[in-house]
C-alpha cells in the first residue's frame, strides 16, 4: 500500500533527511586515505545521537551498523570494517536516520584522495542520473518514467544500472511502497501522485549490470569487480512537482564544491544552510 503524506508529515521527513545530510557533510571531511570505514561508522552514530535522532539502519533487518560503506566495486550494503581506505578509492556511504517516527535516507559516493578521471566521470554521470530521475518524479508521471530517465542517461554514457536493487517510498518506515527501479519504460508502472515521498537512488556500474552478494550476507558487489557509484535523495511531490527534502549542500560545503549539477534544484536548499 502506498501512503501519501500530508504537508506536516513531509516536514517531519525533511527534518530526518537533513540530519542524514548533515551526517554526510561531517563525514566528507573525514574521508581520506588511511581512514577506516569502522571509524566513519562510529563518528556517524555519535553525530546522529547528538542531533536527537536514532540511526535508521542499525538493527534494520538485522544490519549491524549505522552506515553502509561500499568502496570501489561495492554497490550497496557494505559493512564497515578495519581496512584503511586507499588513495584513488571511491566510497559509497549510505545513511539512514529515524527521528520522531519518521525516516530519512541518503547516499553519496566520495572520492578518496585523487581518483582517476574515469572514476570521476562515473560519479558525475551518476549524480546526473539522480537529477534526471528527480525531474521525472512529478504528479501524473509513472515510476517507469523515473526509471527510464535514469537508465537512458547512464546507458548513453556507456554505463549500466543495477536491476536487483531499487529506490523506494519513505515515511514512517525506511522502505515503503512503491518501488522505484532505476530502469523502465515511459508510461509504465505506478502512477505518481501529490504527497508521495520516495528515496530515489541510482546505482550505476562502469561495467556489467550484474551484481552478487558477498559471504557476509550483506555486501552487494559488481560481478566483474568494476566500480559502482550510488547517489540518493529524498524527494516529495509538492504542488505536483518534485521537492528535494535532503541536501548535498553540506557535503559540497565540506569539500569546497560550488556545484554538482543539481540545478535547478539548488534553490530549494540554499548554501547558507551549510553551517
Amino acid at each position: 500500500m502506498i501512503y501519501y503524506k500530508t504537508a506536516a508529515e513531509i516536514e517531519r521527513i525533511r527534518e530526518s533527511a537533513l540530519i542524514v545530510s548533515k551526517t554526510l557533510g561531517m563525514l566528507a571531511s573525514e574521508i581520506k586515505p588511511g581512514v577506516t570505514t569502522s571509524h566513519l561508522d562510529k563518528l556517524a552514530e555519535a553525530f546522529i545521537h547528538d542531533h536527537g535522532a536514532e540511526p535508521g539502519f542499525l538493527g534494520l533487518y538485522g544490519f549491524p551498523n549505522t552506515l553502509c560503506t561500499s568502496p570501489n566495486g561495492g554497490v550497496v550494503h557494505g559493512i564497515p570494517n578495519a581496512e584503511p581506505l586507499a588513495e584513488g578509492d571511491i566510497l559509497s556511504v549510505d545513511c539512514g536516520v529515524r527521528k520522531d517516527g519518521f525516516c530519512g535516507d541518503q547516499a553519496y559516493t566520495f572520492e578518496v584522495g585523487e581518483v582517476a578521471p574515469a572514476l570521476r566521470h562515473l560519479l558525475q554521470v551518476t549524480r546526473e542520473c539522480l537529477y534526471k530521475g528527480i525531474a521525472a518524479f512529478r504528479a501524473g508521471n509513472r515510476t517507469g518514467d523515473v526509471g527510464h530517465a535514469i537508465q537512458k542517461h547512464a546507458e548513453d554514457h556507456g554505463y549500466s544500472v543495477v536491476r536487483e536493487l531499487v529506490g523506494h517510498g519513505l515515511g514512517r518506515k525506511m522502505h515503503e511502497d512503491p518501488q522505484l527501479p532505476n530502469y523502465g519504460k515511459c508510461g509504465r508502472g505506478k502512477k505518481l501522485r501529490e504527497g508521495l515521498v520516495a528515496a530515489i537512488e541510482p546505482m550505476v556500474n562502469s561495467g556489467t549490470e550484474k551484481v552478487e552478494r558477498s559471504e557476509d550476507g550483506w555486501t552487494i558487489k559488481t560481478s566483474d569487480g568494476k566500480a559502482s557509484a550510488h547517489f540518493e535523495h529524498d524527494v516529495a511531490i509538492v504542488n505536483g512537482k518534485p521537492e528535494i527534502l535532503s541536501s548535498f549542500t553540506y557535503v559540497r560545503h565540506a569539500l569546497g564544491i560550488k556545484s554538482d549539477g543539481s540545478a535547478p534544484f539548488d534553490s530549494e536548499m540554499p548554501s547558507s544552510t551549510a553551517t
